[in-house]
């Protein structure tokens, strides 16, 4: 028996059954999966999801702003990248090369990102207002590393896919495209680790600036 086996059926034993797993115990593991049942929701659950999402930007230190239409982007992203006195060049998603980066005075590169780039500009699958988080799915037209390897992070989000809850947000991925793709991941605000002496340190793993975009 491998070190495997022996811990599993040290662990099956515990509960009062031994031998191996029968096809009956296999079939209701896969139905209760199946059913995707929720437990206990937070008091908040029923709010405006909107609100506890702007709420949650503020307290993870998620600069946010709102604008009227898609074509406002590009005005938006001068103003902050203005702002924050960086260089109006940003390397973004192909989605939104087609906005009117030139009379913004944006140099938009739609390409993979490079180790010098400064300002990697994403959308994202949904966003979840319990965590003031963004759930970005990659693909090969939206890679991971826009919003992983530069020091900024701006993020359009439509308000229309603010969810209340992290159980909503799978249930919405369920929904659309079935099984998640291989590149599934969670921001929660600026990088950040406690690991020295417990001192926050911004900017440790990733953007030490994350500004959402909210569009109609």
């Amino acid at each position: 028996m491998s070190a495997r086996e022996n811990i599993l059926a040290r662990i099956r034993g515990q509960t009062g059954k031994s031998g191996a797993t029968s096809e009956g115990e296999l079939a209701a593991v896969h139905a209760h999966i199946a059913r995707h049942l929720r437990g206990p929701l937070p008091s908040f659950a029923m709010h405006d999801p909107q609100e506890h999402f702007v709420k949650e930007c503020g307290r993870l230190s998620t600069t946010l702003t709102e604008v009227a239409d898609l074509a406002d982007v590009p005005r938006e992203v001068a103003r902050y990248i203005a702002a924050q006195s960086l260089q109006p060049r940003c390397v973004g998603w192909q989605e939104f090369s087609t906005l009117d980066w030139q009379s913004a005075g944006i140099q938009f590169d739609n390409r993979a990102t490079k180790p010098d780039d400064m300002i990697g500009l994403t959308g994202c699958f949904c966003a979840i207002g319990e965590t003031g988080t963004l759930l970005l799915l990659g693909a090969s037209a939206r890679p991971k590393t826009t919003a992983l390897l530069p020091e900024t992070h701006i993020c359009i989000v439509k308000k229309s896919r603010i969810v209340p809850t992290m159980e909503d947000a799978f249930a919405l991925m369920r929904n659309e495209i079935g099984e998640p793709p291989r590149a599934t991941f969670f921001v929660s605000g600026p990088s950040r680790t406690a690991d020295i002496e417990q001192t926050i340190v911004i900017g440790a793993h990733g953007p030490y600036r994350v500004h959402v975009i909210l569009v109609p």
